[in-house]
């Protein structure tokens, strides 16, 4: 992917949540900027394109529209306020992505100028809006949530045999997704079988999700915000509040820095001087007199050390007999003993 200001590259998606609200989305494009992710997502829908009368709700959440064409239909702007938005996205430092839904999306897209696009879920096996994405030159992320591995051969085998820089996200369509259901497994499996960037799309409404994503080396993060769940829309649920990703993005990016900076574990220099403080030396628990034979039961540990034997070293001088008289808690040293 071209697209790397940061890794993992963070996206958040605010998808419908404006509700065909230009105010709304604007005040979530603001949001987001404060955020600290890389990229604000959308979804572009022209309903003509992409729809008939005869589409079904996939849940019945609206009162307000008869049918989900009738949705599509008001939650769409026109090109020229697609233009503003993603100029607005620009300003804002943000890069705009945005899943189109239909070959007149894609073409929208590219006199708008976007530099990267994403496929939802639905669209994976699509290969008319795949080979029209194709024909752009542009990378594409890929989201793989309803596809078998069959599914995805295909679609890599297409995209390959075009030359199209891509990506894949796990995720699962379900909304919000149960943590039976993440397939955090299915990163790694990616992975190896795709040999591409991999990432996670998320949509559990849980900041833990994306943290153990970034944790198995996701290179792409995706996560819906909204500004309150209790909101209006079909992904409210399962997006994670602004607040929420405010949290999440500092410690996404403190996981990326942790795995960067392996440790060697056989390689403990740093800790000398903690070392001399926190380990212990061997110490007499209680007034013994000379020639008294040690026992495990005579015996303390005391910190610093190097003050006296080392408590790793204490079964080497049980049995042994004390030179001279000790006082209780006097260090134990090897001249101590016969």
């Amino acid at each position: 992917m071209v697209l790397k200001k940061s890794l993992p590259y963070l996206i958040a998606e605010i998808g419908q949540a404006h509700d065909g609200s230009l105010g709304i989305l604007y005040s979530y494009i603001d949001a987001i900027a404060q955020i600290g992710v890389d990229a604000v997502k959308f979804q572009m829908h022209i309903a003509e394109a992409e729809s008939s009368e005869h589409e079904p709700f996939r849940v019945q959440f609206s009162l307000e529209d008869k049918t989900r064409y009738d949705y599509w239909k008001r939650i769409s702007f026109t090109l020229e306020q697609w233009k503003d938005i993603k100029q607005y996205c620009d300003r804002a430092g943000l890069d705009f992505i945005c899943s189109p839904f239909s070959n007149l999306a894609v073409d929208w897209l590219e006199e708008i100028g976007v530099d990267c696009y994403k496929i939802g879920s639905g669209e994976v096996n699509n290969f008319l809006i795949l080979e029209k994405i194709a024909q752009t030159g542009k990378p594409l992320i890929l989201s793989s949530g309803m596809s078998s591995y069959t599914e995805l051969d295909q679609t890599v085998t297409f995209l390959s045999g075009r030359n199209v820089d891509f990506s894949i996200l796990q995720c699962t369509t379900a909304y919000p997704t149960k943590p039976e259901y993440y397939g955090l497994n299915v990163i790694q499996e990616l992975k190896n079988r795709y040999n591409v960037p991999v990432g996670f799309s998320d949509h559990s409404a849980k900041m833990e999700t994306c943290i153990a994503a970034a944790t198995l080396g996701a290179s792409i993060l995706e996560f819906h915000v909204v500004f309150d769940r209790q909101l209006f829309g079909p992904d409210a649920k399962a997006s994670l509040t602004i607040s929420e990703a405010k949290q999440l993005v500092p410690a996404i990016q403190n996981i990326a820095i942790a795995l960067a900076h392996p440790i060697v574990k056989n390689n403990n220099e740093a800790f000398v001087t903690l070392k001399q403080i926190f380990e212990k030396s061997l110490a007499i628990n209680k007034k013994l007199p000379k020639s008294h034979i040690l026992t495990f039961d005579d015996l303390e540990a005391k910190k610093p050390k190097n003050y006296g034997i080392s408590a790793s070293s204490y079964q080497s001088v049980i049995g042994k007999k004390l030179k001279s008289n000790k006082e209780q808690w006097d260090f134990l040293n090897e001249d101590d003993l016969l």
